[in-house]
Protein backbone atom coordinates (compact mmCIF):
# COMPACT_ATOMS: atom_id res chain seq x y z
CA UNK A 1 0.00 0.00 0.00
CA UNK A 2 2.71 2.57 0.82
CA UNK A 3 4.81 1.84 -2.54
CA UNK A 4 2.04 2.11 -4.27
CA UNK A 5 0.66 5.48 -2.65
CA UNK A 6 4.42 6.65 -3.77
CA UNK A 7 3.94 5.79 -6.73
CA UNK A 8 0.77 7.31 -7.26
CA UNK A 9 2.30 10.75 -5.47
CA UNK A 10 4.82 10.33 -8.10
CA UNK A 11 2.38 10.55 -11.25
CA UNK A 12 0.80 13.20 -9.55
CA UNK A 13 3.64 15.29 -9.63
CA UNK A 14 5.06 14.48 -12.71
CA UNK A 15 1.55 15.54 -13.92
CA UNK A 16 1.93 18.58 -12.19
CA UNK A 17 5.15 19.58 -13.66
CA UNK A 18 4.66 18.60 -17.06
CA UNK A 19 1.08 20.84 -17.09
CA UNK A 20 3.25 23.40 -15.56
CA UNK A 21 5.85 23.41 -18.28
CA UNK A 22 3.41 23.28 -20.90
CA UNK A 23 0.93 25.94 -20.12
CA UNK A 24 4.47 28.68 -19.14
CA UNK A 25 3.53 30.44 -23.09
CA UNK A 26 -0.67 29.92 -22.92
CA UNK A 27 -3.09 27.15 -22.43
CA UNK A 28 -1.59 23.82 -22.82
CA UNK A 29 -2.59 22.45 -26.14
CA UNK A 30 -4.11 19.30 -25.34
CA UNK A 31 -6.21 18.53 -28.12
CA UNK A 32 -2.99 17.76 -29.88
CA UNK A 33 -1.55 15.32 -27.37
CA UNK A 34 -2.20 12.13 -27.99
CA UNK A 35 -0.26 9.86 -25.51
CA UNK A 36 -0.64 6.26 -24.75
CA UNK A 37 -2.48 5.15 -21.87
CA UNK A 38 -1.13 4.97 -18.50
CA UNK A 39 -3.35 3.74 -16.14
CA UNK A 40 -5.85 5.36 -14.01
CA UNK A 41 -5.15 7.46 -10.66
CA UNK A 42 -7.39 8.16 -7.70
CA UNK A 43 -8.05 11.57 -8.47
CA UNK A 44 -11.90 12.19 -8.64
CA UNK A 45 -14.26 15.39 -9.52
CA UNK A 46 -17.44 15.16 -7.01
CA UNK A 47 -20.54 16.34 -8.23
CA UNK A 48 -19.76 20.04 -6.61
CA UNK A 49 -16.60 20.75 -8.32
CA UNK A 50 -14.35 19.75 -5.72
CA UNK A 51 -10.86 17.88 -6.38
CA UNK A 52 -10.03 14.69 -4.63
CA UNK A 53 -6.92 13.09 -4.78
CA UNK A 54 -6.92 9.24 -2.68
CA UNK A 55 -9.86 10.40 -0.98
CA UNK A 56 -9.10 13.52 0.27
CA UNK A 57 -9.80 17.20 -0.98
CA UNK A 58 -7.38 18.83 -3.30
CA UNK A 59 -7.15 22.20 -0.82
CA UNK A 60 -4.42 24.19 -3.30
CA UNK A 61 -6.51 26.07 -6.29
CA UNK A 62 -3.51 26.84 -8.37
CA UNK A 63 -2.72 23.17 -8.21
CA UNK A 64 -6.78 22.54 -9.71
CA UNK A 65 -6.29 25.15 -12.08
CA UNK A 66 -3.30 23.14 -13.32
CA UNK A 67 -4.84 19.47 -13.14
CA UNK A 68 -7.57 21.70 -15.20
CA UNK A 69 -5.77 22.76 -17.74
CA UNK A 70 -4.41 19.82 -18.80
CA UNK A 71 -8.37 17.59 -18.55
CA UNK A 72 -9.36 15.84 -21.48
CA UNK A 73 -12.68 14.21 -22.49
CA UNK A 74 -12.72 11.11 -24.83
CA UNK A 75 -16.24 9.64 -25.12
CA UNK A 76 -17.43 9.72 -21.65
CA UNK A 77 -14.14 9.38 -20.05
CA UNK A 78 -11.71 11.78 -18.26
CA UNK A 79 -8.10 11.96 -18.72
CA UNK A 80 -5.18 13.90 -17.62
CA UNK A 81 -2.65 14.47 -20.19
CA UNK A 82 0.85 15.08 -20.71
CA UNK A 83 2.74 15.24 -24.49
CA UNK A 84 4.11 11.67 -23.07
CA UNK A 85 1.07 10.45 -21.03
CA UNK A 86 -2.53 10.02 -20.13
CA UNK A 87 -3.80 8.99 -16.78
CA UNK A 88 -7.76 8.54 -15.77
CA UNK A 89 -9.61 10.15 -13.69
CA UNK A 90 -13.32 9.98 -12.40
CA UNK A 91 -16.00 12.36 -13.13
CA UNK A 92 -18.85 12.08 -11.02
CA UNK A 93 -21.00 14.94 -13.40
CA UNK A 94 -19.56 17.52 -14.89
CA UNK A 95 -15.64 18.41 -14.49
CA UNK A 96 -16.64 21.96 -14.06
CA UNK A 97 -18.88 24.44 -12.06
CA UNK A 98 -20.19 27.58 -13.77
CA UNK A 99 -20.05 30.01 -10.56
CA UNK A 100 -20.51 33.40 -11.78
CA UNK A 101 -22.59 35.19 -14.24
CA UNK A 102 -22.80 38.46 -15.87
CA UNK A 103 -25.15 40.43 -18.55
CA UNK A 104 -24.20 42.85 -20.95
CA UNK A 105 -24.90 43.50 -24.54
CA UNK A 106 -24.05 43.59 -27.86
CA UNK A 107 -25.87 45.42 -31.21
CA UNK A 108 -29.07 45.69 -28.77
CA UNK A 109 -28.65 41.85 -27.59
CA UNK A 110 -28.16 40.12 -24.26
CA UNK A 111 -24.38 38.20 -23.73
CA UNK A 112 -24.20 36.12 -21.21
CA UNK A 113 -20.44 35.70 -19.38
CA UNK A 114 -20.13 32.67 -16.96
CA UNK A 115 -16.95 32.48 -14.81
CA UNK A 116 -16.00 28.75 -13.66
CA UNK A 117 -14.68 27.87 -10.43
CA UNK A 118 -11.21 27.14 -11.86
CA UNK A 119 -11.15 30.87 -13.36
CA UNK A 120 -12.24 30.41 -16.55
CA UNK A 121 -14.01 32.77 -18.62
CA UNK A 122 -16.88 31.95 -21.53
CA UNK A 123 -18.96 33.77 -23.44
CA UNK A 124 -22.20 31.67 -23.89
CA UNK A 125 -22.80 31.32 -27.69
CA UNK A 126 -22.77 29.37 -30.39
CA UNK A 127 -19.53 27.91 -29.83
CA UNK A 128 -20.21 27.52 -26.07
CA UNK A 129 -24.12 26.80 -25.73
CA UNK A 130 -25.73 26.25 -22.78
CA UNK A 131 -27.90 22.58 -22.53
CA UNK A 132 -30.70 21.54 -20.24
CA UNK A 133 -30.91 18.41 -18.87
CA UNK A 134 -33.77 16.54 -17.39
CA UNK A 135 -33.11 15.53 -13.70
CA UNK A 136 -33.72 11.74 -13.09
CA UNK A 137 -37.13 11.71 -10.46
CA UNK A 138 -37.68 15.29 -10.00
CA UNK A 139 -38.34 16.09 -13.20
CA UNK A 140 -36.65 19.63 -12.74
CA UNK A 141 -33.33 20.54 -15.21
CA UNK A 142 -29.72 20.83 -14.90
CA UNK A 143 -28.25 23.64 -16.93
CA UNK A 144 -24.71 22.90 -17.95
CA UNK A 145 -22.56 25.38 -20.35
CA UNK A 146 -19.98 23.90 -22.75
CA UNK A 147 -16.38 25.57 -21.88
CA UNK A 148 -13.87 23.63 -24.50
CA UNK A 149 -13.26 20.55 -26.03
CA UNK A 150 -16.08 18.55 -24.79
CA UNK A 151 -15.90 19.85 -21.39
CA UNK A 152 -18.76 21.14 -19.57
CA UNK A 153 -19.70 23.28 -16.52
CA UNK A 154 -22.30 22.34 -14.59
CA UNK A 155 -24.57 25.62 -13.84
CA UNK A 156 -24.73 26.51 -10.04
CA UNK A 157 -28.66 26.03 -8.91
CA UNK A 158 -28.57 30.25 -8.22
CA UNK A 159 -27.83 31.04 -11.41
CA UNK A 160 -29.75 28.97 -12.89
CA UNK A 161 -32.41 30.98 -11.48
CA UNK A 162 -31.01 33.88 -12.98
CA UNK A 163 -31.22 32.08 -16.26
CA UNK A 164 -34.67 31.08 -15.43
CA UNK A 165 -35.64 34.66 -14.73
CA UNK A 166 -34.36 35.90 -17.91
CA UNK A 167 -35.93 33.64 -19.87
CA UNK A 168 -38.36 34.25 -22.65
CA UNK A 169 -40.81 32.15 -24.54
CA UNK A 170 -40.04 31.74 -28.59
CA UNK A 171 -41.61 29.76 -31.20
CA UNK A 172 -39.28 26.96 -32.19
CA UNK A 173 -39.91 24.42 -35.20
CA UNK A 174 -43.68 25.06 -34.27
CA UNK A 175 -43.35 24.58 -30.81
CA UNK A 176 -43.54 27.29 -27.81
CA UNK A 177 -40.48 27.11 -26.20
CA UNK A 178 -38.56 28.45 -22.99
CA UNK A 179 -35.22 29.74 -23.04
CA UNK A 180 -32.43 32.36 -22.84
CA UNK A 181 -30.85 34.27 -25.28
CA UNK A 182 -26.81 34.92 -25.31
CA UNK A 183 -24.48 35.79 -28.32
CA UNK A 184 -27.26 35.77 -31.30
CA UNK A 185 -28.61 32.22 -29.67
CA UNK A 186 -31.38 31.32 -27.87
CA UNK A 187 -31.09 28.15 -25.83
CA UNK A 188 -34.54 26.31 -25.31
CA UNK A 189 -34.86 25.05 -21.74
CA UNK A 190 -38.00 23.02 -21.77
CA UNK A 191 -42.14 23.47 -23.51
CA UNK A 192 -43.32 26.44 -22.67
CA UNK A 193 -46.37 24.68 -21.05
CA UNK A 194 -43.97 23.03 -18.61
CA UNK A 195 -42.80 26.27 -16.78
CA UNK A 196 -43.37 24.67 -13.83
CA UNK A 197 -41.61 21.60 -13.65
CA UNK A 198 -38.36 24.11 -13.88
CA UNK A 199 -37.79 24.44 -10.36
Amino acid sequence: MAKERRENQSVFEDIASAARSAGEKGPPPVHLWNPPFCGDLDIRIAADGTWFYLGTPIGRPALVKLFASVLKRENDKYFLVTPVEKIGIRVDDAPFMAVDMTVSQSAGAPVLSFRTNVDDHVVCDAAHPLRFEKEAGSGGLKPYLHVRRDLWAKVTRALFYDLVARGEEREIDGRRMFGVASGGEFFAMTDADSLKDLA
